[in-house]
């Protein structure tokens, strides 16, 4: 099932977000609080199965965790209740290198832990 997942460069990864797909964050709250990137949704991986009927059926999600371990694991989730999604190569780690937005929850400078 892996392989049919999307598996997206942070390059790919911010087109997708500009043209209108959310950005999933589903690491611990710890990780999240430290850093995230502005506009992400957050469901913890673990909530993820029962919080589902929080996010848009409909909607194509990006989903991302430090570096891509757990985000695979919650696309796989995803895909069987039948979510449109793609996975984030090398997670947030990835995402900081390439000089894309990381904020904390005071909207000061974020890092990734």
């Amino acid at each position: 099932m892996t392989s049919e997942i999307p598996q997206l460069s942070t390059l790919l990864a911010r087109e997708r977000l500009l043209e209108g797909a959310t950005l999933l964050d589903v690491r611990n709250p710890d990780e999240r609080e430290a850093g995230f990137a502005p506009d992400s949704a957050f469901v913890p991986l673990p909530e993820l199965g029962e919080r589902l009927a929080e996010l848009d059926a409909g909607g194509e999600y990006v989903v991302v965790c430090k570096l891509g371990g757990r985000s695979q694991a919650a696309c796989e989730l995803l895909v069987g209740a039948g979510f449109s999604v793609s996975n984030l190569e090398g997670g947030m780690k990835a995402w900081e290198a390439a000089g894309l937005p990381v904020v904390d929850e005071a909207g000061g400078i974020g890092h990734i832990i």
